[in-house]
């Protein structure tokens, strides 16, 4: 029963990444569209203004087919969230623990804190709803990297790991995680926007301003749960390896992550810093992140070597 619940979540994984990629085509397809218009309003010079009669409109203008791609998009997911959730949520009952013990099962919690992070984004700004395809497209490379290189069956896992603090500092990086996902691409976007190197990509993008207060709204969150990820994570070292802090190299990194978000938000409420340079921060911290996630797990021998691909 076990065995036959292990890959249903298996299914559930590869089914909402599937989802996802086809969700990130419906987006690509509003993009393009948003894109074609943008060049279209360039050329005539602006947009031109409807004579003002002093009636009232008869009827909301209906929806572009472009715009009526980006919600069935966004649709989508949804679906796909909820299914990808579910694989999570089979897969830790039969392995009969918390579903957080091995680099397969961490990536597809980032990802599925990322996509659900973006969700909430798209509730609260509708509008940024045209960088859905360059969120979505990290997320899909992370799973096909889990579900390839990187998976592991279901199973028990190494004695140090059952432990009720795996609950708690796991799942709370998980989530910060995947929230600084999204603020690192959007942060990216934010430069190609503000500088405009590529403005045949990115005239559909959101105002360079929206984007920059998104991802500094998103890191904002994320911060404090990477912060107590942290904390709970040298208790755990206490309990486990008797030592609050050892300088082992995931940890080293997690804290040069945590001072550049730190920075960020501090170069982000700077007025000097409000511009691009606040952005190359919080870019770096994404980076120190990837960089944490594959090459301290994968090829840097630790304490924390455990937790890497098995």
């Amino acid at each position: 029963m076990l065995a036959e619940l292990a890959v249903y979540s298996d299914r559930l994984f590869v089914a909402a990444a599937a989802i996802y990629a086809f969700a990130m085509l419906l987006h690509a397809v509003e993009y393009a569209a948003g894109r074609a218009k943008a060049s279209v309003l360039v050329g005539a010079g602006g947009p031109q203004a409807e004579p003002d009669t002093g009636a009232e409109p008869t009827q909301a203008p209906r929806r572009s087919r472009a715009e009526r791609f980006g919600r069935m998009g966004v649709a989508l997911v949804v679906l796909g969230a909820l299914l990808h959730a579910a694989s999570i949520v089979l897969r830790g009952v039969a392995a009969e623990r918390w579903p957080m013990g091995n680099m397969y099962e961490y990536i597809s919690v980032i990802c599925l804190a990322a996509v659900v992070t973006w969700l909430v984004v798209l509730r609260r700004a509708p509008a940024s709803r045209p960088a859905g395809p360059f969120v979505l497209l990290p997320v899909l490379i992370l799973m096909l990297l889990a579900d390839s290189v990187l998976y592991a069956p279901a199973g028990p896992v190494v004695p140090p790991l059952r432990s009720y603090w795996m609950s708690i500092h796991v799942t709370t990086i998980s989530i910060s995680s995947g929230l600084l996902l999204v603020s690192g691409v959007v942060s990216m976007l934010y430069l190609l926007r503000l500088t405009s190197a590529l403005p045949a990509v990115t005239s559909a993008l959101p105002s360079a301003d929206a984007l920059d207060r998104l991802a500094y709204r998103v890191t904002i969150v994320a911060f404090p749960l990477f912060t107590f990820a942290i904390i709970t994570g040298a208790i755990w070292a206490e309990a486990a390896w008797g030592r609050f802090w050892g300088w082992d190299p995931k940890e080293t990194v997690a804290f040069v992550s945590w001072v550049i978000y730190a920075a960020y938000l501090h170069a982000r409420a700077t007025a000097g810093w409000r511009t691009g340079r606040a952005a190359w921060v919080n870019v770096a911290g994404f980076a120190t992140m990837i960089f944490n996630l594959f090459f301290i797990n994968m090829v840097v021998a630790g304490l924390h070597s455990y937790a890497g691909v098995g």
